[in-house]
């Protein structure tokens, strides 16, 4: 059985200019373990199905399965309960509280889902190499830094799934490549399965995976681009 398994999704919005087809008939299984690079141009609807994978949205029909179970939708409170329990989320902008120190925006995290450990949430920032780190604010370190310090925070909390939407849009190429690197052996060693959308061809060699999207459609789903 796959961990994620959609059929059929469709998200489409009633607009004054008419109907928007933002996803129109999706067909995506993922197994455990994956890092699945969702690739397409702005517009192409590739955030939408972020979305839809990680309960912000719901399709407008379609079926999507998580670890066998039925996904909430158009219910907030079941669709938040889905993401406590699941998601982890990695943000362009890093949303880092800029009053915390780096040590305290991962227990804050943990707190809030009941599971605070200290040790844990310094080993996580010694995983993405900042644990030099761990007392400064977020103003006093670089953007590359700020966004491993994300990282550390989106996984602190054990989610089975771990999204991200151009977390590395901001951030310059041997920033980014940092950045990746740090991804891909903190999703290793917590053995999380991973989804993230990008526009950047150069990051298809971080994924074990990657999905084509554009208007609104799957048009290609291969392995073989992986180096």
């Amino acid at each position: 059985m796959s961990m994620i398994e959609m059929k059929g999704i469709k998200r489409h919005y009633d607009m004054a200019s008419g109907v928007v087809k933002a996803l129109d008939g999706v067909d995506i299984s993922i197994e455990e373990g994956e890092r699945v690079l969702l690739l397409g141009p702005s517009g192409s609807g590739k955030t939408t199905l972020l979305n839809c994978l990680s309960g912000l949205d719901s399709p407008t029909s379609g079926i999507y399965t998580f670890n066998g179970q039925e996904v909430p939708r158009n219910h907030s409170e079941k669709m938040t309960a889905f993401r406590r329990e699941n998601i982890g989320y990695v943000f362009q902008f890093f949303n880092l509280l800029q009053d915390l120190t780096v040590l305290e925006n991962i227990l804050l995290i943990q707190e809030l889902s009941g599971k605070k450990d200290e040790k844990r949430a310094r080993e996580l920032l010694d995983l993405v190499g900042l644990s030099a780190e761990i007392d400064r604010f977020p103003g006093e370190i670089s953007g590359g830094q700020q966004q491993r310090v994300a990282i550390a925070r989106s996984i602190a909390k054990k989610p089975s799934l771990l999204l991200g939407d151009e977390l590395t849009g901001n951030l310059d190429t041997e920033t980014s490549t940092k950045v990746m690197e740090a991804l891909v052996n903190a999703c290793d060693q917590e053995k999380i399965t991973s989804v993230f959308v990008t526009h950047d061809e150069s990051l298809v060699k971080y994924s074990t995976r990657v999905i084509r999207v554009d208007s609104g459609k799957v048009i290609s789903d291969s392995k073989d681009e992986v180096s």
